[in-house]
C-alpha cells in the first residue's frame, strides 16, 4: 500500500490546485470568524447605552445589523465555495490517480481489479478532495474559539480561566475521536473496495452466472465484505457520536461555569449588563472549539481516502527519451537477453532474437510459454528486467511516447471499443491513426476495414459506419475484424497481432493475411499464433516453451520435429475453439481481465496486453 507520505503528498498537491478557491474560502471563514466575535461586543455596548440612556446606541445597533447580515452573506459565500473547491480538488485527484494508471507498464495496473479501481476514482477520489475546503473550515473553526477565549479575558480575567481550566478534556477527547476515526475510515473503505471489485467481476461475468444458476452464491460473494465494512461503518458513527455526545456534556458545562463566573462579577460590579451578554455569547463562541470535530473528521476520511487513491497516482510511470527513428527504415526488431519477470515468476529468460524488416513473424508455443509477454515486450507495453529491445537501431525505452506509438500497432483477442471516446464504429477505427498524425479519411477508413474483411458486415448496419459503437450488435469475430482495421489503419512499421485472428474462420484469416502480406502494408509483422497455417504462411516462427526460445526458424523445418508438431494439437488450442459469439468484454469468471488499455489497437491509447498465453 502507499505509505501515509504518498497521500499526503496528493493532498498538498491537491490544496495548491485550488489554491486560488481555497484563499477565497479561507479570507470568507475568516471574515465571517471576525464578524461573529465583533457582534458580542457591538451587542453588548448597545445594551449598556440603552440602559444608561446615552447617545449613540442607535449607531452601535446599526452597526451590529451590518454585521450579522456581513456574517450571513460571508457564510453563504463559503458555503459555495467549500462546494466549488470540493469539485475542483476531486476532479485534479482523479485525473492525478488515472495519469497513474494508464501511464504504468500493464502489470503493475493488473492487481487492481476494475470495481476496485472504480471505488478508489469515485468514492475515495470525492473523499479525498474534500480536504482543501476542510482545512480551510478548520483555520476558522479554531481561529473564533481563540479569539472568543481572549475576549473572555478582556471583560473578566476569571472567566476565561474557567474556560481554560476545561480545556484539556476537550482536546483529549478530539485527540481520541481522530485516532478512532482514523483507523475505522481506514477498514472501512477497505471493505467498500472489496465489495465494488466483486460486483464488477460479477457484472462481467454475468452469463456464466446465470447459465450454471450460481446466482445466489455470487450474492454471498459479492456481499461477503459487508459484514466487516457495516462492523467499522458502525464502528466509526459510533465514534462520532460519542465525541459529540462527550463534547455536548462538556461544552453546556463550560459554557454555565463561564456565565456563573460573569453572574458573580455583575453582582460585584466588576462587569456590566452588556458585559454578561457578550461574555455568554463568547463562551458560547469559545465552546465551538468543539466544532472543529467536524472538519477534523472529513480530513481523516480524506486522508484515509487519499492513501487508496494515492496508490494509483503513485505508479511508477513508463520513462520516454527523446529519440526518434531513422525515415524510411524496414522496421528490423532485435531482443537481445531479454528477461521478464513478474511476481517471482520468469515469464522470458535470455530471450535474444533478430527479425528482418518487412517480415512476417508467427510466435508459437503452449499456453505459458510467454507468447503475450513476447509481443508485449516486443511494442514496449511493458519493460524487460533484463536486456534491450531496438527497432531500426534505437532501443524503445530511448524513444519518444509519440514515436513508439506511431511505429507500433496492436490488435489483441478481445478488443474493446469505448463508445465514449469515439461514438461510431467509423470513428473507433480513425482512432487507428493515433494523436501524432492526419486524422483518418472516410475512404481510408474504408479501405483498412475492407482488408480486416469488416467492411461487408459493417455496410449492412442500419447507419453502417455511423452506427455508434454501443448499438452495434458484434460477434467476438467480428470485433476482431475491427480491432483489425483499427490497427491496418495506422500503417505502422512493426504491427504486432495478440492472438487477434482466432475468433476468425479460416477463410477469413487467410484473408487477413493476405492483405497484411500486400506491399501496402509493407512493415514487420508479430503474430501470436495458434494455428498451423499461421506458422506455416509466416516467413519466420519462433518456438517459444517455458519463457525460452526453443527453435527459431521456417515452419517447414520445424515441422519435421514431432514436439514442435505438438503444439498444435488440438488439447493446446483452447483460443481455436472459443465461440464466435464469445463477449468482446470479460472480466471476472468468464475471462481474465485485460489490463488498463488493452482494446487499444494502435499507437494512439495502446497499454496492455490482456493474459499471457
Amino acid at each position: 500500500m502507499a505509505s501515509p507520505t504518498g497521500s499526503d503528498r496528493l493532498l498538498r498537491g491537491a490544496v495548491r490546485h485550488t489554491a486560488g478557491i481555497t484563499a477565497a474560502l479561507l479570507l470568507c471563514s475568516v471574515a465571517g470568524a471576525a464578524c461573529s466575535l465583533a457582534v458580542p461586543a457591538l451587542a453588548g455596548g448597545t445594551l449598556d447605552l440603552l440602559l444608561r440612556d446615552r447617545p449613540g446606541a442607535g449607531t452601535w445597533l446599526l452597526w451590529t445589523g451590518v454585521l450579522l447580515a456581513a456574517e450571513v452573506l460571508l457564510e453563504t459565500g463559503s458555503v459555495l465555495l467549500t462546494q466549488l473547491a470540493n469539485a475542483r480538488a476531486t476532479a485534479w485527484i482523479r485525473l492525478r490517480a488515472l495519469d497513474g494508471l494508464l501511464g504504468t507498464a500493464p502489470h503493475r495496473a493488473a492487481p487492481h481489479s476494475g470495481g476496485e479501481v472504480a471505488a478508489r476514482l469515485c468514492v475515495n477520489g470525492t473523499d479525498s478532495g474534500t480536504a482543501p475546503a476542510a482545512l480551510a473550515t478548520a483555520v476558522s473553526s479554531v481561529l473564533v474559539p481563540i479569539g472568543a477565549l481572549v475576549a473572555l479575558a478582556l471583560i473578566h480575567p476569571w472567566t476565561a480561566a474557567v474556560f481554560v481550566a476545561g480545556l484539556p478534556l476537550l482536546l483529549l477527547l478530539l485527540r481520541a475521536f481522530a485516532t478512532q476515526s482514523s483507523d475505522s475510515v481506514g477498514h472501512y473503505q477497505r471493505a467498500q473496495g472489496a465489495v465494488a471489485a466483486r460486483l464488477a467481476e460479477a457484472l462481467g461475468g454475468a452469463r456464466t452466472i446465470a447459465a450454471a444458476d450460481t446466482t445466489r452464491q455470487e450474492e454471498e460473494r459479492v456481499l461477503t465484505p459487508l459484514a466487516e465494512m457495516t462492523r467499522h461503518g458502525t464502528r466509526m458513527w459510533l465514534v462520532h457520536g460519542r465525541a459529540v455526545a462527550r463534547s455536548g456534556v462538556l461544552l453546556p458545562l463550560l459554557t454555565t461555569a463561564v456565565v456563573a463566573v460573569a453572574g458573580v462579577a455583575l453582582a460585584a460590579g466588576e462587569v456590566s449588563v452588556g458585559g454578561l451578554l457578550a461574555a455568554s455569547r463568547y463562551a458560547a463562541l469559545a465552546a465551538g472549539i468543539g466544532g472543529i470535530a467536524a472538519p477534523l473528521g472529513t480530513l481523516v476520511r480524506a486522508r484515509g481516502a487519499g492513501r487508496r487513491t494515492a496508490e494509483l497516482a503513485d505508479l511508477a510511470p513508463m520513462p520516454h527519451g527523446s529519440a526518434v527513428l531513422p525515415a524510411d527504415a524496414p522496421g528490423e526488431l532485435v531482443l537481445s537477453g531479454v528477461r521478464v519477470t513478474r511476481g517471482g515468476v520468469p515469464l522470458l529468460t535470455d530471450v535474444t532474437l533478430t527479425i528482418d524488416g518487412g517480415s512476417t513473424v508467427a510466435v508459437v508455443g503452449r499456453s505459458g510459454a510467454g507468447k503475450s509477454t513476447l509481443a508485449a515486450v516486443a511494442g514496449r507495453l511493458t519493460d524487460p528486467d533484463a536486456g534491450s529491445v531496438r527497432l531500426d537501431g534505437v532501443d524503445l525505452a530511448d524513444l519518444s511516447r509519440a514515436q513508439l506509438r506511431g511505429a507500433t500497432s496492436y490488435a489483441f483477442a478481445r478488443p474493446v471499443f469505448d463508445g465514449g471516446a469515439t461514438p461510431t464504429l467509423g470513428a473507433a477505427l480513425a482512432a487507428g491513426t493515433g494523436p501524432a498524425r492526419s486524422p483518418a479519411t472516410p475512404a481510408s477508413v474504408r479501405e483498412a476495414a475492407a482488408a480486416a474483411c469488416a467492411d461487408s458486415f459493417v455496410r449492412l448496419l442500419p447507419q453502417g459506419y455511423d452506427t455508434p459503437v454501443d448499438d452495434a450488435p458484434l460477434s467476438g469475430g467480428e470485433a476482431q475484424r475491427l480491432g483489425l482495421a483499427r490497427a491496418f489503419i495506422g500503417r505502422s512499421r512493426l504491427m504486432i497481432l495478440d492472438d487477434a485472428t482466432s475468433s476468425l474462420d479460416t477463410a477469413t484469416e487467410r484473408q487477413v493475411e493476405t492483405a497484411l502480406a500486400t506491399p501496402a502494408r509493407a512493415g514487420t509483422r508479430l503474430i501470436v499464433a495458434h494455428r498451423v497455417s499461421t506458422a506455416a504462411r509466416a516467413d519466420l516462427v519462433v518456438w517459444l516453451e517455458a519463457g525460452r526460445v526453443r527453435r527459431a526458424g521456417p515452419h517447414r523445418l520445424l515441422w519435421e520435429d514431432p514436439e514442435y508438431r505438438a503444439v498444435f494439437t488440438a488439447e493446446d488450442r483452447p483460443a481455436e475453439d472459443r465461440p464466435a459469439d464469445a463477449p468482446l468484454r470479460a472480466t471476472g469468471p468468464e475471462a481474465p481481465p485485460e489490463p488498463a488499455g488493452s482494446g487499444a489497437l494502435t499507437s494512439s491509447a495502446a497499454a496492455g496486453t490482456g493474459a499471457d498465453e
